[in-house]
């Protein structure tokens, strides 16, 4: 399962799908647009644990995974939303209908991927007039499913959408 993560990720929402993916018996797997490695933050001020890069997003195959998660933090988001690769891979990604999840601020690359509009989607508090400005229909639900696509509100919203996640990749296999 791939992580598409960067510079300024909120930790918990990276290492908690980690640990639920490999309690699920998969093989978590961390791409980036950042060169080589990351590091990951506790909130958007404190700096947190390094993270080294597994596959660079230009160079990751969408084929050899059974899902996608997106996780959040202000700067990561931020950074991801801008980067053609980043975008590329999420659009590819949704085309083979497996399962993409993004919590708190990662919706941000959903806009940009197109992926939001008509699409039912959560997101931190933050982002909803920039999803319902982009089409998308905005809810304050911890854990929102349309399709394939899997979106929760922040880190309280860990546990169901981790579960989520795998649940929907073991129904897409």
């Amino acid at each position: 399962m791939a992580l598409l993560a960067g510079q300024g990720v909120e930790q918990i929402e990276l290492t908690d799908p980690m640990r639920a993916i490999r309690a699920a018996g998969g093989e978590p797997v961390i791409v980036s647009y950042s060169e080589g490695s990351f590091v990951a933050m506790k909130g958007d001020w404190e700096h947190a644990d390094t993270f080294v890069v597994d596959v660079d997003v230009n160079e990751a195959d969408v084929d050899v995974f059974d899902s996608l998660v997106l996780p959040g933090g202000t700067l990561n988001a931020d950074a991801g939303r801008i980067e053609e690769g980043v975008l590329r891979f999420v659009k590819a990604f949704h085309e083979t209908g497996r399962p993409v999840a993004a919590i708190c601020h990662a919706p941000w690359i959903l806009i940009d991927a197109g992926l939001a509009s008509g699409t039912k989607l959560t997101s931190y508090a933050s982002l909803k007039a920039d999803l319902v400005n982009a089409g998308a229909d905005w809810v304050d639900e911890p854990l929102v499913v349309d399709g394939n696509i899997i979106t929760s509100r922040n880190p309280g919203d860990l546990e169901p959408f981790c579960a989520a996640i795998i649940e929907a990749t073991a129904s897409a296999r």
